[in-house]
């Protein structure tokens, strides 16, 4: 029989009747299986020992990756959006603090730098595995101060996984080079958000088109495949298998499969995991750890104390109260799995002494036995702390960290201006750059192998990248977005800024279209810079590429959204509510002005649709109608734009109501508008026409006020955008209008 069958029968059995035993005492498994693999391990002569060590460190590396899986699985990026400022606060003040400490301590302990490097990554992520187990037990898993914990372990997730790539590169050179370390972090976010992209972008499409040839089996296999597939890309481009198998369940976590496929592979992920902590225990050497007892308690009571005071410093520069720091400190206060994988990092790349690895273990389990009575005597913590510090301290607390903070935080015209600006230019000049990259680094070696005619190569890949960043020139210029309209309107003095800053986002796009012509075509003149920002201005304006680019943007934000919008089906968020209805009379400013003048579709993305002139009824007036002093305007658009617009005019905010809400209150009027849904199947004429083709607003004298695509609403889309099956076209007109719809065939039952 291979000794692999025989070494893992002896591990299960031994590690089935310890989890068995901890279960019985109340205990948490990860410290069972540590004792079950110490039971089973070579420095424990007098039980079965395991005798192929080698091919165990194969299955505790596969474990590694199934852990950091399932980790995947259990983070989207909605929960990231969700956590908020506080927790991101508190998670970077705790793994900046507790990095710094733990070198320092190694330092003090007369450790090796990279031995100190190492433990101060190790002490600075909690175990989330711990915390939720301790939570459920003092049933205070709904607590405020719980939300605002774990929202700080997703953040810790991502920073432990920057964190190992920024020790591996530091561990290949045994030494840290600021320029080398920028690089490898610049090309990991590069390529993190390209494959978040396009894993987003493919993997639930996919999935979606395959559904319904998925049975449980085809699912796992799937699942894992997609799992080890990353791993396989991530240790091509030189990071982390742990990075890959993170990324992957990440992806299939904010797929409609999420549940299913985190039910189907618990017992792998289960299995794999508990042999990676068998491993750990294998490793745990009790003379080693007489040997270093001091070394062992100094950290433990760094690590308990320190994170405590860290992190409840972290709370409070967020902003929130000393009592809700205090419970978080308390509830932070241990390590755990990660610091395992971490010192597997160390330990594999050769980089730490193999004292370390027995030290933290035998920390982590120390910090798991006191976390429960932390999180128990936090209220008694803190009203010791407000007996000690002095009360001009908690005074000053107080008013910092008072209640109405979020009230304090209100963001600022500039403040939302800035955050849309910086995501948008982040988003888009990452995806530009993905073009370039895989029409130098892919396409092009590609191309030098199978096409004969070799002067060809560089041209083609060239209008590869060409055409593919031109379907981002548009939206990354982002001209048009109601934070840019509110700021342009509300100050004069705000337009030369935001003039440069539209201009720095020229300047990136033009440089990013200069790389390919200089590495590919061998184009160096800067005479080329002012053709290329020619070309990207007349991108700009002319809207090219805008319907394959709404196109390829819906079905990104479907996939993104699909787990959401399945479980919200029944309150999906129709377009008639994201719409509202605005009313305002003339101003002499702009009397005697026509509506193409005013040109307030496409500066602030609001329509008139109806003028009352008198007992006149001007509907769907066109762009040549001329506005009169007294005129009442009836306008449709979004709540912020409509707020943008009356800025502009020097008039008080409204609070106008939704669409819905104004036509259901003036349903009996005749003379009054209706919001009528065409839904284009298979054999409707709408079916791949343009809404400028299209002929509705010609035809029905009706105004589109957009699309519903896999309930996604759309609003106000651009003209040359096509109409697809399945769509639901919302039209804006009178009762006549829906006669005529009805009559030329569109209608519910169509």
């Amino acid at each position: 029989m291979p000794k692999l069958i025989s070494d893992l029968a002896i591990m299960l059995l031994t590690a089935g009747v310890v989890a068995i035993l901890f279960k019985r005492f109340k205990l948490p498994l990860v410290l069972g299986y540590i004792l079950a693999g110490f039971l089973v391990g070579p420095y424990m002569p007098w039980f079965f020992t395991v005798a192929d060590e080698s091919s165990i460190e194969t299955w505790s590396e596969i474990g590694i990756i199934v852990l950091m899986f399932g980790l995947g699985l259990e983070f989207n990026l909605h929960k990231l959006a969700s956590v908020g400022g506080t927790a991101i606060i508190t998670a970077l003040t705790e793994v900046f603090g507790m990095l710094v400490l733990g070198y320092l301590v190694g330092q003090a302990m007369g450790w090796g730098m990279m031995d100190s490097i190492f433990l101060g990554g190790m002490l600075s992520m909690s175990s989330t595995t711990i915390i939720i187990k301790a939570f459920d037990e003092l049933g205070v898993r709904q607590e405020s101060f719980a939300q605002l914990v774990f929202g700080t372990l997703v953040i810790e997730d991502i920073a432990g996984i920057f964190m190992m790539i920024i020790l591996s590169t530091v561990s290949v050179s045994k030494n840290i080079s600021g320029i080398d370390l920028a690089l490898q972090l610049g090309m990991l976010v590069l390529y993190l958000a390209l494959w978040l992209i396009l894993g987003i972008y493919i993997i639930p499409t996919l999935l979606r088109k395959a559904e319904r040839y998925m049975n449980d089996e085809s699912l796992l296999l799937a699942s894992l495949g997609v799992c080890f597939g990353m791993v396989l890309l991530a240790d091509a481009l030189g990071f982390s298998s742990a990075l890959g198998a993170f990324l992957a369940g990440s992806l299939l976590a904010g797929t409609i499969h999420a549940e299913r496929v985190e039910h189907l592979t618990s017992g792998v992920k289960d299995l794999f995991g508990s042999v990676f902590f068998l491993s750990v225990g294998m490793m745990l050497d009790p003379a080693m750890i007489v040997k270093y007892i001091v070394p062992i308690v100094i950290v433990t009571l760094v690590t308990i104390f320190g994170k405590l005071l860290i992190s409840g410093l972290g709370v409070l520069l967020s902003g929130q109260s000393l009592s809700k720091a205090v419970h978080c400190g308390c509830s932070l206060a241990q390590i755990g799995e990660f610091a395992f994988i971490i010192a597997s990092l160390g330990m594999s790349l050769g980089v730490i002494e193999d004292k370390v690895y027995p030290i933290v273990v035998a920390v982590s389990i120390l910090t798991t036995l006191t976390t429960p009575f932390f999180i128990k005597s936090a209220d008694k913590i803190y009203g010791a702390l407000t007996k000690v510090l002095p009360a001009k301290l908690i005074s000053k607390l107080e008013r910092y960290t008072g209640e109405d903070t979020a009230t304090r935080e209100q963001d600022s015209d500039w403040g939302r201006f800035l955050r849309r600006y910086v995501k948008v230019t982040a988003l888009y000049g990452v995806l530009m750059a993905g073009v370039t990259i895989l029409g130098q680094f892919v396409l092009f070696p590609l191309l030098q192998k199978t096409m004969p005619d070799q002067r060809l190569v560089g041209p083609i890949c060239v209008a590869f990248c060409v055409l593919g960043m031109a379907l981002f020139v548009r939206p990354m210029l982002d001209l048009h977005s109601t934070e840019y309209t509110t700021l342009w309107v509300k100050n004069r003095y705000f337009r030369l800024p935001l003039i440069t800053l539209t201009a720095l986002r020229y300047l990136m796009i033009v440089l990013i279209a200069f790389f390919p012509l200089q590495t590919l075509l061998g184009i160096n003149g800067i005479w080329l810079l002012p053709i290329i920002a020619a070309a990207v201005a007349l991108i700009a304006r002319t809207g090219w590429l805008s319907s394959a680019y709404i196109s390829a943007e819906t079905q990104f934000m479907t996939n993104f959204n699909e787990r959401n919008l399945q479980r919200d089906d029944d309150n999906t968020e129709w377009l008639d509510e994201k719409l509202f209805v605005d009313k305002m009379y003339c101003p002499a400013e702009i009397s005697g002005k026509t509506l193409k003048q005013l040109d307030w579709g496409r500066r602030f993305s609001v329509n008139v649709f109806r003028i009352l002139r008198g007992k006149k009824h001007l509907n769907m007036p066109s762009g040549n109608v001329e506005l009169r002093e007294g005129d009442k305007i009836l306008l449709i658009g979004r709540k912020e734009d409509i707020r943008a617009l009356r800025l502009s005019l020097n008039m008080e905010e409204s609070d106008p109501p939704t669409l819905r809400a104004f036509t259901e209150k003036y349903e009996e009027d005749a003379n009054h508008m209706y919001a009528t849904v065409i839904p284009v199947e298979k054999a409707s004429e709408l079916q791949g026409k343009t809404i400028r083709t299209s002929g509705l607003r010609e035809k029905y004298d009706c105004m589109i006020l957009g699309l519903q695509r896999n309930r996604l609403p759309i609003l106000q889309p651009d003209v040359n955008m096509t109409i697809q099956k399945d769509d639901l076209v919302w039209v804006l007109g009178t009762r006549k209008m829906a006669a005529k719809l009805l009559a030329g065939g569109f209608s519910d039952d169509d």
